[in-house]
């Protein structure tokens, strides 16, 4: 164990986080997502929700304010308007940690292909539908 770590954070995920880049981006899945054939480098964190793990996730990991959508969400297929519960939560805690940052989506099939281009997805064991979110990865600046 580590001081402020979250303890939820694995080995594995802190190593991934360590090592992307900024512009790199990083999928946080529910259990139903097709992680193991997406095609980056699959963490396992099951028995932790998506919730709790974008949580964790965002006390180390700034977001990219250099584009305008640094957090996207999967579109509810054949109701993009809709705003599932699990999706909603996830806005509240990028707004608690990245303020200027507003959740943006994607169609379901876009989203594979946008996660499936990334650095790594992550496989919680999430159980609310549509809980997956793509977060591209800030820089951190200097003091002062």
């Amino acid at each position: 164990m580590l001081k402020h770590i979250p303890h939820i954070l694995s080995p594995e995920l802190l190593h991934a986080l360590q090592a992307m880049g900024h512009g790199d981006e990083l999928t946080i899945v529910d259990g139903n997502y097709p992680g193991a054939s997406a095609g980056p480098r699959l963490i396992r964190a099951d028995g932790h929700s998506g919730t709790d793990l974008l949580e964790a996730i965002l006390t180390l990991m700034p977001l990219d304010d250099f584009v305008p959508d640094p957090a996207v969400v999967m579109q509810v297929v054949g109701d993009a308007g809709q705003v599932p519960p699990v999706v909603t939560e996830y806005g509240k805690i990028v707004a608690r940690h990245e303020p200027a940052v507003k959740l943006t989506s994607l169609e379901r099939f876009a989203f594979y292909r946008r996660a499936n281009a990334g650095y790594a997805v992550i496989q919680t064991g999430e159980q609310r539908l549509y809980g997956n979110i793509i977060l591209k990865k800030g820089v951190i600046r200097p003091d002062g």
